[in-house]
């Protein structure tokens, strides 16, 4: 068994995750998809913004930035510019990822910069208050949004696919295992890889939803009565496929990375091309 102590800043724990919260899972599958890659620990550097799962970075012992909110993809492409060696992973809630944020992230999946981003997707701001995000579900209730929400919400892996990135996975806090692959194949691609994983928040979202779930038991079940795997989604209507998410590896291709083309050009300045 993988022994966690390695990495983690033991003096920090027990971790301040509410009971039901998905974020211990998903941090437990980030740290086995990097003992599988064999990194070491000081060539790793952990960047997160604001927000419940932007804590993950003090429990670990890396490198770490703790930043301003929806910013942690923008220091972190400073980090990879300034120091290509090291290994740049960002963990960041749907809010700080896709709302304050979300400038940032249509733009780093267009530069295909090779950092790896890990969307703690739970569809909710939960650590400020439960004001609705842009993935909480249409008609889900959020304390701004008392009678239902009345906006779409963002489909996370169309978004960075549309806008560039060269790896996209969707997984699960359920279903554990397939989403240890995802993070792994995602932290050696080459560019920018997001993973956007869908989990819950049952203090300030599942609680507000009292047709949908009686306790945080009842959301996992959700994820995985709704999850739908990439090979079987593709034999479904698009009416079969309303309500659930797909699940998988979504996209991935090979293009040229921001940072060698950055050092290519560089190099080219040197030697007096212009």
């Amino acid at each position: 068994m993988f022994d966690y102590s390695t990495m983690l800043r033991n003096e920090k724990l027990p971790h301040i995750w509410c009971p039901g919260c998905g974020h211990g899972i998903v941090m437990k599958s980030l740290l086995r998809a990097i003992a599988k890659t064999g990194w070491g620990k000081d060539d790793i550097v952990m960047v997160s913004g604001i927000g419940c799962a932007s804590r993950l970075p003090g429990y670990v012992d890396f490198n770490t930035l703790h930043t301003a909110h929806g910013r942690a993809l923008s220091f972190a492409t400073g980090v990879k510019l300034s120091q290509p060696k090291f290994h740049v992973i960002v963990v960041s809630g749907d809010g700080d990822a896709l709302a304050i944020g979300g400038n940032h992230f249509i733009h780093a999946c267009r530069r295909n910069i090779d950092l790896t981003l890990i969307v703690f997707n739970n569809g909710i701001y939960g650590m400020t208050g439960g004001q609705y995000s842009p993935t909480t579900p249409y008609g889900d209730k959020a304390a701004t949004a008392p009678h239902g929400n009345l906006e779409p919400d963002f489909n996370v892996a169309d978004l960075a696919k549309g806008a560039g990135a060269t790896f996209v996975a969707r997984g699960s806090s359920y279903h554990v295992p397939q989403l240890d692959d995802y993070i792994y194949k995602a932290l050696t691609h080459k560019g920018f890889s997001v993973v956007d994983v869908v989990e819950a928040c049952w203090t300030t979202h599942g609680r507000k939803q009292k047709t949908k779930y009686k306790n945080n038991l009842d959301m996992m079940k959700w994820q995985r009565d709704n999850a739908v795997p990439l090979a079987k989604a593709q034999t479904m209507s698009p009416e079969e496929l309303k309500g659930k998410f797909v699940t998988g590896i979504l996209h991935d291709v090979d293009r040229p990375e921001y940072v060698d083309r950055y050092e290519a050009l560089i190099e080219s300045l040197k030697g007096g091309d212009k």
